[in-house]
Parts: C-alpha cells; structure tokens; sequence
C-alpha cells in the first residue's frame, strides 16, 4: 500500500529571529497545507533545512508536526545522512516520535558505490519497521542510485517501500518503472516533471510548489490520476514560471523567500544559506504575483 496518493509537500522549517526552530509558525503552517489539501508532509528534508539543525531540533521538529498533524495526513521524516549509524539513529527515534514513514537520501561527499548504497540502505531499513522512501538527488549529492539499484532495493528490503526521484532524468525513472512494475512507488522529485512521472505511473510529487500552493499541487495530480491529462497538463506548464524562479537560487532559499513575501513570516535561513539576490528576488515576487497570489 502507497504511503500516499497525489502531492507531499516538502515543509520548510520555519525560524525566529534567533535561528531557533518557530513551533508556533509550524502549527500554521500544517493547518495551511491541511486545509489546502495536501495529501501528506515530508519533515526535515532538504527544504526543512535539516543539514543545519542539530539531531536534537531535528526529532522534536518532527514530533511536533506528529502531534499537530494527528494522523490527519501520513508524516515523512527525513532521517537520511552521509554516516549509516547517523541515518540509523534518526530513523529509529523519528519512529519513536510517532513519524508514518521515512525518507533516506543517498550518502552525500563521502558518496558510496552501487554496492555501498544497497549496503547502507538495507542497514538503515533493517534497524526500524517504517516505511522507507529512497531519495535520489544527484545533483545534491554526488551519486546516482541506478535504476536497477533502487529496483534491488524495493524488490527485496521489505520496508523500501518507493523512491523520490530527482535526478531529472526521465529515461532512468522509465527504466525503474519497468523494472518494479507494481512493487514500489515513483515520486517526482522536481515540481516541472510531475506529469512526465505520471505518466510513467508515478504516484504523485513530494514538492516545493506546495508549500505556496499546496491545493494547486494536489489538484494537479488528481486531475491526471482521474483521467484529465490535458487539464492536469495545462497546470505543470502554467506554473513553470513559478517553478523555475522557485528554483533561481538554491533550495529552499526562494521558498521561504516567497513565504515571507506572502506573509506567512516562517524567518530566515540559517547559514550557510543567506539570504536571495535582489534580482532574483524580483523575479520570485514577479512569478508569484503573476501565478495569482498575493505578495505584501
């Protein structure tokens, strides 16, 4: 059974002004995403920021968004690192706070082989009973899980349940696909690739869009899944404008940028990431204002 049908959106963490964790923002923001129907959370991923926070705020983060969220919607925790003992330890207490599932990037500077990788992930999937989403970003860590890796990985490791796919590379999430057939779910990893992956029976999107947009989102894969291709078609293209100054800098350093253009205050980012370029910042608030939504 999927983890989920449709969009996940991939949360930003919001801050106050000291670079602590703002759990009151966080509440709002879930109830937002909530209310705009969005069909399930990744915690502490790369748009939550976990790189920068300690393992401390890293769990607590996510036992907050369980509490508030009450199994209203499935919570994936992001619990992925470099250090197997590390990606072990935080997926066994996001598993003890309550988290439904888990999402493991691959080993980023150290990278790994093929070999290694399938070693890492069977460790980590071994050491706890959720759910396990692979998260595969070459771009951001150096190394490609090769379709017949990740397809090793959900045909025999009970609780490798999927992947998200970012690598952008269309032919390898083809491959996948032919290679688990039913076995596993394809996320797209890129919002401008959403109905591509659909159409290669792709699950849904765990997505950066959502956290401006979330019903957007979510009615952009159930209109594909229910069979409106043109119309779901006509909302990926609509909104690469948006995507793609979402994109302009690196994540999630425009996406909180938007938030806080918007209004909705989630703070700053903590180092090393700063904040947006002037000109970039420009095109956000252009793109978001021209997508229809309202900037202060």
């Amino acid at each position: 059974m999927a983890i989920f049908k449709g969009a996940c959106t991939a949360l930003v963490t919001p801050m106050n002004d000291d670079f602590t964790v703002n759990y009151e923002k966080l509440d709002e923001l879930i109830e937002m995403q909530i209310a705009g129907g969005i069909d399930a959370l990744c915690i502490c991923g790369t748009t939550g920021e976990a790189s920068t926070l300690s393992h401390e705020e890293h769990i607590d983060v996510i036992a907050h968004a369980v509490k508030t969220t009450n199994k209203r919607v499935p919570i994936i925790a992001g619990a992925g690192s470099n250090s197997t003992d590390t990606a072990i330890y935080l997926s066994q207490e996001a598993e003890k706070v309550g988290a439904d599932a888990l999402l493991h990037v691959s080993p980023y500077y150290n990278k790994s082989t093929q070999k290694g990788l399938i070693k890492h992930f069977t460790a980590i999937a071994q050491s706890t009973s959720l759910p396990i989403l692979l998260y595969n970003i070459p771009g951001r860590t150096g190394v490609n899980i090769k379709p017949e890796t990740q397809a090793y990985l959900i045909k025999n490791v009970e609780n490798i349940v999927g992947v998200k796919e970012a690598s952008g590379n269309i032919s390898d999430i083809a491959e996948l696909k032919n290679m688990i057939g039913d076995a596993g779910d394809i996320y797209s990893g890129n919002d401008d690739q959403v109905v591509p992956v659909l159409s290669l029976g792709g699950s849904g999107v765990i997505s950066v869009l959502a956290d401006v947009a979330p019903k957007y989102m979510h009615d952009l894969v159930y209109k594909y899944l229910d069979g409106d291709v043109k119309g779901s078609l006509k909302m990926q293209l609509d909104a690469l404008d948006l995507i793609g100054a979402l994109f302009c800098e690196v994540n999630p350093i425009p996406v909180k940028t938007a938030m806080n253009l918007m209004g909705l205050n989630v703070g700053p980012l903590k180092l090393p990431l700063c904040e947006m370029d002037p000109a970039n910042e420009a095109r956000l608030k252009k793109a978001l204002i021209d997508f229809g939504i309202e900037c202060k």
